[in-house]
């Protein structure tokens, strides 16, 4: 791909997206992702299908607002619905009175479609495309044809197929775009026939595939390869079913792997950012394991890996992370060595004695509560509090000496959980109540409400997450549960972890960790509680 012309990046996130299960998007939602495309180098941006529904027909109107410095808008919809009254179809005249300078239309080329859902006969489809596309470029509009279940038809009829693209071309398409519309394509079956679609005509070809066989970027990427121009996405692979090709693997795959180019030069170090952001405006959390820019995808556990990797990244990592705005991470897990303490060390800022004998002591705590059921590498404020303690760097704030959680319900009576704490500081013993919504909010009242006293500023910090997961299933009721809690305080966010086989007390000991965390970090000093009326 390295003499080829430059592929043209063309975003459906806010169209074909949008059509994923429980994925939906406001309009502002929607003009703050186009903005950041167009930021980010997207040449073509596809808004919605504007005769479809209000919230696409508001989009068009107040998009038309924003400065875009390098996307042209598109609109998307379908061919007219008959071939004899094109000048009145509402969908083409929706489509116009969008007002974008790019107008996408699919039509029917697989013969089964054409024949069965719309009853034209060859002739007819073909006139239907010809005069659709024909009508949109008369109304001074760049027109994209996209061919709709076109590998599936190609299959079924080579002949039907090419010529309904014919068609779109001698009515001025601009491109024609090949698509895998149920996904069940394979990687080869790509390849040979966008080759024998590009010997067949003068038009650039453009590839749009869906992920149902898990294949949609491998599928867009063999379309490249074989001399497409043009390929059509979603920030993420969102979209319907199993979803659409995922332009954030797409974009670095074409550049680092294949000494592809796009019309913009973009910047990777944006990639995982801009991945993020969508995920954000979605309500959705990121997707760990996504390849180049997922929290997981240059994370190392085991010891063997991160002793290769302190010494050449590049032996388990096949780019450098920060090409595409991600980093590099060591966990922390029974399966640890020497190597991940170091390198933990060193990215919390933490100087380590040359002790290989404290090394090892380390190393089998962290190996002997992981198999308790610790997991540190989800839980690195814990792990940083443990390595400080075992350096004696770090002295909890406080000590619980006491703790009962008092539940009632019944039948026509409202539940009450109260917790009651008892909690020493400074050789100074406190004891305090809270009710709350359930026994762990009940504690976690409590802890806030004794400590506060000594420690005014916790009351910046809240509970961000609260996660549960049962252990020994078999065991029932008497299983081991680990407890992660997520806080933060405005800034910036840790996570904790507690294990017992009961819920209170494992919640309690991510709890202390959490305030612990919090407190060495901004180093409050203890002063004497106030008096009971007064707080």
């Amino acid at each position: 791909m390295k003499n080829r012309s430059a592929i043209e990046l063309y975003d459906t996130t806010l169209r074909d997206g949008t059509q994923g299960e429980k994925i939906t998007l406001s309009v502002q939602d929607k003009l703050l992702i186009t903005e950041k495309l167009d930021e980010f180098g997207v040449d073509y941006i596809e808004g919605g299908w504007p005769s479809s529904n209000p919230k696409d027909e508001e989009f068009f109107r107040r998009v038309q607002h924003l400065q875009l410095k390098n996307a042209k808008l598109c609109a998307f919809g379908s061919t007219a619905r008959k071939p004899d009254n094109i000048e009145n179809d509402p969908n083409l005249t929706g489509l116009l009175k969008s007002e974008t300078p790019v107008i996408t239309i699919f039509g029917k080329t697989w013969k089964a479609h054409s024949a069965k859902g719309l009853g034209l006969n060859d002739e007819e489809n073909a006139d239907l495309i010809f005069k659709s596309v024909h009508f949109l470029k008369s109304m001074g509009r760049e027109v994209l044809f996209d061919a709709e279940h076109f590998f599936d038809g190609y299959k079924d009829n080579p002949a039907f197929a090419i010529r309904m693209l014919l068609s779109a071309e001698e009515a001025g398409a601009e491109r024609l775009v090949l698509c895998d519309t149920n996904g069940g394509t394979m990687p080869h079956e790509i390849f040979d026939i966008v080759r024998k679609v590009i010997s067949s005509t003068s038009v650039p070809v453009g590839i749009h595939t869906h992920n149902d066989s898990d294949l949609a970027v491998a599928n867009a990427l063999s379309a490249l390869r074989a001399g497409a121009e043009h390929v059509q996405g979603t920030i993420n692979g969102i979209g319907e079913r199993c979803g659409n090709t995922n332009l954030i693997s797409i974009i670095p795959n074409v550049i680092l792997k294949l000494n592809g180019r796009f019309h913009h030069k973009l910047n990777l170090n944006n990639l995982t950012s801009l991945s993020n952001f969508v995920y954000e405006l979605l309500n959705f959390p990121p997707d760990n394991r996504a390849p180049f820019v997922g929290k997981s995808a240059f994370a190392h556990k085991g010891g063997i890996h991160v002793s290769a990797v302190l010494k050449e990244s590049s032996l388990y990592e096949h780019i450098d992370p920060k090409t595409v705005g991600n980093r590099q991470r060591v966990l922390v897990s029974e399966l640890a060595g020497q190597s991940n303490v170091r390198y933990k060390a060193k990215e919390l800022g933490i100087e380590l004695p040359d002790n290989g004998e404290l090394f090892k002591k380390i190393v089998q705590r962290i190996k002997k509560l992981e198999h308790e059921g610790f997991q540190f590498d989800v839980a690195e404020a814990s792990f940083e509090l443990l390595l400080r303690h075992e350096l004696g760097q770090f002295k909890p704030f406080f000590e619980i000496l006491e703790s009962k959680v008092h539940i009632e319900s019944g039948k026509n009576r409202e539940p009450v959980d109260q917790a009651i704490l008892k909690i020493e500081v400074n050789d100074e013993i406190e004891m305090t109540a809270a009710d709350g919504d359930g026994p762990v909010n009940a504690l976690d009242k409590a802890l806030r409400k004794v400590l506060r006293g000594f420690y005014p500023s916790i009351r910046n910090i809240r509970l961000v997450d609260y996660k549960v997961r049962v252990l020994e299933e078999k065991k029932g009721t008497s299983a081991k549960v680990r407890v992660l809690i997520e806080t933060g305080d405005g800034h910036s966010t840790w996570s904790t972890v507690g294990v017992s086989t009961n819920i209170i007390d494992a919640s309690l000991q991510a709890l202390s960790d959490s305030i612990n965390y919090y407190l060495f970090n901004t180093q409050e000093v203890s002063c004497s509680p106030a008096p009971a009326e007064a707080q």
